[in-house]
């Protein structure tokens, strides 16, 4: 075997005992299915036991390592998957539909999820030399990538902390730091800069998806919005569905219906009663669309979730 041959045969060695170790640390402190806070900051940990149907939610953020098992992950008309061979990555809020595709009680789907602070990415990536920056991927707010042994150690020993929660004011801020540095060196460090760029097109847009969650109950303003992110109309609309892979209009939509789900599972209210609190006019509509995103009329959905 050539030298290169059993350099890649030992780093992918080193990636699974890493993955299993990581294993082994979220199924000691994460016993229960569901997300599970931990004492490190912006750390939690996600395990299920069972596969899901698709489910919808809004991913901030965030970093996400899965130790054991696979996701899917649909935004707009792109799909994604991730397991313990790649990460994800997303710069900003975006509204996808989710689904664990391989778990199970004798191995369960484990993973690590991390939020990241667009001030420290600023801060890091404003304190490195030019050279040590990937060139620019795509603009889409996320990405998912073959997970390298140098992020692999970094979360790793993040994670670790928890066997020493005496170390975590000490040493979490610099592991945090340590795992920033080597996500904005790798393939996705350019999705991280873009948006974490002082009045950048990434950040003005990262405004105007804020605005969007802040009145997605009210009538949308393209006119307001544009003014919102100090950007022109037609700037907006590009970049806006360059990140998201949707519209300014159909991401409102998918944050309406998903409020509208959760109001639903959590209080007794018909659909029209919900349709008018997340800012439809018309509940024939509104039932039109819920059944259009999650495959069912609102309180059959709702019934069936239950």
């Amino acid at each position: 075997m050539t030298e290169s041959g059993l350099s890649a045969r030992s780093s992918s060695f080193r990636l699974e005992a890493a993955s299993l170790a990581l294993a082994d640390l979220i199924e000691r402190y994460c016993t229960s299915d569901g997300p599970n806070t931990t004492p490190i900051p912006g750390l939690s940990l996600f395990r299920a036991s069972s596969t899901s149907t698709p489910i919808c939610a809004i991913y901030r953020s965030i970093l996400a390592v899965a130790a054991q098992g696979c996701k899917r992950l649909s935004l707009a008309d792109e799909t994604f998957h991730y397991d313990s061979r790649h990460y994800l990555i997303t710069s900003v809020d975006l509204p996808v539909m989710g689904q664990i595709t391989e778990a199970s009680p004798e191995r369960p789907y484990l993973c690590v999820v991390f939020d990241m602070d667009a001030r420290r990415i600023a801060e890091l990536a404003g304190s490195m030399p030019v050279a040590a920056l990937p060139p620019a991927s795509g603009p889409l707010g996320l990405g998912v990538s073959p997970l390298t042994t140098p992020v692999m150690d970094a979360v790793l020993r993040l994670v670790g902390l928890l066997d020493t929660p005496h170390d975590i004011p000490v040493l979490a801020p610099l592991y945090e730091q340590e795992l920033l540095y080597r996500l904005l060196t790798g393939v996705q460090g350019a999705r991280l800069r873009s948006i974490a760029a002082a009045d950048g097109q990434g950040q003005r847009t990262a405004r105007a998806i804020d605005w969007i969650k802040g009145n997605f109950d009210q009538p949308l303003s393209i006119d307001a919005l544009a003014e919102a992110a100090n950007m022109s109309k037609s700037s907006l609309h590009h970049h806006f569905k360059a990140l998201t892979a949707m519209s300014p209009l159909q991401y409102q939509k998918q944050l309406r219906l998903q409020e509208a789900r959760k109001i639903m599972l959590t209080e007794a209210v018909d659909a029209a009663t919900v349709a008018r609190r997340v800012g439809y006019e018309s509940p024939s509509q509104f039932s039109r669309e819920y059944r259009r995103l999650f495959g069912a009329p609102p309180m059959r959905d709702v019934t069936r979730m239950r």
